[in-house]
């Protein structure tokens, strides 16, 4: 871990991994739409309203999965104050808020045919919105200091704070009377879905995260960068 918090590392290794990752990631949700657009089956109950699960499904896995990956980089942040898992962190919250904007616009166009109605306050629905607030409360506070520091710190223990609602999102189905189906990918005895759609979600996901790191990398680079030219006006300034 403390091999990375050389910037210049990280600058070498995204320069080496951002062109492949944008060619996995058009690979993937090029084919990805293609076999959840015309490959897989409509499905007996929903008919064709199930290809926006296709959407749906993986961009609520990322919004997750970026959350986890910005409260780790943010403990990382504040136990060994390791500067790249900070930027990392920052780089992360507009990732993670788009996936899950996106989630919940696709739920509510899901939502509308197959339950009359574009939004309902259950427990998923709402803990996912929730985690949206989250996204953009770290956002604003890490801007908030005039000393960027004090915001990197406040924004990190908020995301540490917000993680409990990660698991109250995966286990909401479970724990709560929901309008939401039950898990049906991640479940104890295996997928209940056929391979026909299973595949679809399965390339999605893998398109999806591929797109994350590849953005996280850039964005990564930039905040490098940005902090290398902030550095050197700070010494033509002060000498």
């Amino acid at each position: 871990m403390h091999r990375y918090a050389n910037p210049g590392r990280v600058l070498r290794l995204s320069r080496t991994l951002v062109p492949w990752l944008g060619a996995a990631t058009a690979l993937l949700i090029a084919a990805g739409a293609y076999l959840a657009l015309v490959a897989s089956p409509a499905d007996y109950q929903q008919g064709e309203s199930v290809r926006i699960m296709y959407v749906h499904v993986p961009a609520a896995w990322m919004a997750m999965f970026c959350y986890a990956i910005l409260a780790g980089a943010s403990a990382v942040g504040l136990i060994w104050k390791h500067p790249v898992a900070e930027l990392a962190a920052k780089a992360t919250a507009p990732i993670g808020a788009s996936f899950t904007f996106l989630a919940l616009l696709t739920g509510s166009l899901w939502g509308k045919p197959m339950w009359g109605t574009w939004w309902v306050w259950d427990a998923r629905l709402t803990s996912v919105l929730i985690l949206f607030f989250l996204y953009l409360g770290y956002m604003a506070l890490h801007s908030a200091f005039d000393d960027p520091a004090r915001g990197a710190k406040a924004a990190a223990i908020m995301a540490l704070v917000g993680f409990v609602n990660v698991p109250i999102i995966k286990f909401s189905v479970d724990w709560w009377y929901t309008l939401h189906q039950p898990a049906s990918v991640f479940r104890i005895g295996g997928p209940t879905i056929d391979a026909s759609m299973l595949l679809p979600l399965g390339v999605m996901a893998a398109g999806f995260t591929t797109y994350y790191f590849y953005v996280v990398l850039l964005r990564l680079r930039a905040e490098i960068v940005a902090g290398k030219i902030k550095a050197l006006r700070l010494r033509q300034v002060y000498g």
